[in-house]
């Protein structure tokens, strides 16, 4: 059975930047060939300027969290970014009936099935309740569109599966550890998992566009929801880890 050990402690808030916060959830299992696969799952949270809280691919809301998200402030607004980053949405909804929840196309369809509904589908433009502060990009491939973030004051990208990069150190077994550098999501060298890539087969200049515009933005870091962030250097990483795209 393939293993990995979960970002301890998990279910806190860990600071990050000024009003910026993650927080590293329990490892989930996706099904794979003929086995599962673990995954580390990992939540951002962005403290606003009025005070409200922007949450970023929820994880398990366990009763300390949410006492330590409430002393925080109001949660105002809820992000599934992508199809496969909602497991958790409807538990906060239930938590915080008066939060909006965003999410970009084809997430709806699968959140359902767990009693989860959005009230605005993210697109090209701008999103007027945050815009000032979090800038976003909609990046589409064949199997799933996923939004992706920018908080302007502290300089954090914000991503989900567009970057994976695991820590050998946390993987249990060589062939895990094989699979993830076959895949391209070894620590250090992360990038979109080869599947995912082959998805962008028919929109490979849109992919690039995107990318160049988070480039554009200035990122100090990059915050991914699948293994280590990148604390520096932010701007190179993309470059490398989009190499395969011409970036």
């Amino acid at each position: 059975m393939f293993d990995l050990d979960p970002y301890a402690p998990i279910n806190v808030l860990k600071p990050v930047a000024d009003d910026l916060w993650i927080v590293d959830g329990p490892v989930i299992r996706m099904k794979w060939l003929w086995t599962s696969l673990p995954f580390s799952t990992r939540m951002t949270v962005v403290r606003l300027g009025d005070g409200g809280l922007w949450v970023h691919s929820p994880t398990d809301i366990t009763p300390s969290l949410k006492a330590e998200i409430d002393a925080l402030g109001p949660v105002r607004f809820l992000v599934a970014p992508n199809r496969i980053h909602y497991w958790w949405l409807r538990d906060w909804q239930l938590s915080y009936p008066q939060a909006l929840s965003f999410a970009p196309p084809g997430v709806e369809e699968n959140a359902r099935k767990r009693g989860a509904a959005f009230d605005y589908v993210l697109g090209a433009s701008p999103v007027a309740e945050w815009s000032g502060e979090i800038d976003h990009v909609v990046v589409s491939g064949q199997f799933m569109a996923e939004a992706d973030f920018f908080h302007k004051a502290s300089r954090t990208l914000v991503l989900t599966d567009l970057i994976e990069n695991f820590e050998p150190e946390k993987l249990h077994g060589r062939l895990w550890r094989f699979i993830c550098r076959l895949g391209g999501v070894l620590d250090p060298h992360g990038s979109m998992p080869r599947d995912m890539r082959a998805t962008f087969v028919g929109s490979r200049s849109e992919l690039k566009r995107a990318v160049e515009t988070m480039i554009g933005w200035g990122p100090a870091r990059i915050i991914v929801t699948h293994g280590r962030c990148y604390e520096r250097d932010a701007e190179a990483e993309l470059r490398r880890a989009f190499a395969w795209v011409g970036v």
